[in-house]
């Protein structure tokens, strides 16, 4: 990849994480070590240019924040988790900081909700596996997970009350478990996959039931089948390579190439480039393309925190899927805080409250420059780019 490509550049720390917004695919949202998450917006035909300002800065987190994850049925709700041992929900329509969930007692590793919407699971570096019911901001379920050192990931399997999580065990053997949601007393189903350090990603196709395990470092990308029924997970087979992966990121099943009956399609990172692998079946089969979940939002992020949940809108993907012509604008009523009159602090109150906007204007201030200094660095390879292209 160039060195010259554009590039969302507001964060002043590294950014750790990032989601789509299922609802509008011009709409990213971006966690990082500044203790910030931002909403961004991609501009209509991609990013041209670099872009310093995130339409949305959310800053209600102490700590760095690691994970971002958009509400699978309701428009504008995002929840943020970090090093503060929090969760936070957000309505990012309005910039609003609507729950903070409370119970880890170290930094959160992974999160996921189930398909609804109504529950979250999370684990953690304590080594424990949580449920809450995020409206009542409550622990519905807990339980020890992975007693590995290392860390640990979940993901909900689709419309279903059981949860999958990857991590280690104390002797290093990577492992899969297996849990109903509703009595998380044991796994229902152990499996050890291998002995390598990498952490297994899982990512669950909900319309065909497909497990896919990507081992962070490793080449190849494993996938299983899993039999609810039953409560069984079985092997199907792998797509190998000898090139390492640094992540991976999943198409919506409704982007993908129906009329060439593309299954699933992965976006494998490596260190200088992206790599689209395609899983196609021979021919357009019902139980491979079942109705899939769909571009609109089944509640409204008021209907959502008021107690409303509504499983997902579905599609029919018989005759493929046609993207909306027009741009679904993103909007939010959130604005920049503006300045006032500057009173003298008198109180202790009012001392404390003068420290605190001092230094989040010094934040501020270090923020801008840290995104001036990235433009400066991109202008200077610009430069020696059409230097050396002269030459």
């Amino acid at each position: 990849m160039s060195e010259n490509l554009p590039l969302f550049n507001g964060h002043s720390g590294a950014v750790l994480d990032t989601d789509f917004n299922p609802f509008n695919d011009h709409v990213i949202a971006s966690a990082s070590e500044d203790t910030k998450a931002m909403v961004w917006i991609i501009p209509e035909g991609g990013l041209v240019d670099s872009i310093d300002k995130p339409a949305l800065t959310l800053a209600g987190h102490g700590r760095k924040v690691g994970h971002v994850l958009f509400h699978p049925t309701a428009e504008n709700v995002l929840a943020t988790a970090s090093a503060d041992f929090t969760v936070k929900l957000w309505d990012v329509s309005t910039g609003d900081e609507k729950i903070t969930l409370t119970g880890h007692t170290e930094i959160v590793q992974s999160l996921s909700w189930n398909y609804d919407g109504s529950l979250l699971t999370t684990t953690c570096k304590d080594k424990k596996l949580r449920v809450f019911d995020v409206r009542s901001n409550t622990v519905v379920q807990e339980a020890p997970g992975h007693q590995g050192i290392k860390g640990s990931r979940v993901v909900w399997l689709g419309n279903s009350d059981k949860i999958c999580t990857t991590g280690f065990s104390r002797s290093s053997d990577r492992q899969v478990y297996i849990w109903d949601s509703r009595s998380l007393e044991k796994p229902l189903k152990e499996e050890t996959i291998d002995t390598a350090s990498g952490m297994l990603i899982p990512h669950y196709d909900a319309d065909t039931s497909v497990l896919f395990l990507a081992g962070k470092g490793d080449g190849n990308i494993r996938y299983f089948e899993w039999v609810d029924e039953d409560t069984s997970l079985y092997y199907l087979s792998e797509y190998k390579s000898s090139d390492p992966q640094r992540g991976l990121g999943f198409l919506p099943k409704r982007a993908c190439n129906i009329a060439e009956c593309e299954v699933a399609r992965i976006f494998k990172v490596h260190p200088t480039f992206v790599e689209p692998i395609s899983f196609k079946s021979d021919a357009f089969q019902a139980d491979l393309f079942p109705d899939t979940v769909g571009p609109e939002p089944a509640l409204t992020s008021d209907e959502f925190f008021a107690g409303k949940t509504l499983p997902p809108k579905l599609i029919s993907l018989e005759h493929g899927f046609s993207a909306s012509a027009s741009t679904k604008e993103f909007v939010t009523s959130a604005v920049e805080p503006r300045e006032s009159e500057v009173k003298a602090p008198v109180t202790e109150k009012e001392f404390h409250d003068a420290y605190h906007l001092l230094r989040k204007e010094n934040d501020e201030l270090k923020h801008q420059l840290a995104s001036r200094d990235i433009r400066i660095r991109q202008l200077e390879a610009q430069l020696e780019s059409l230097s050396k292209d002269k030459k």
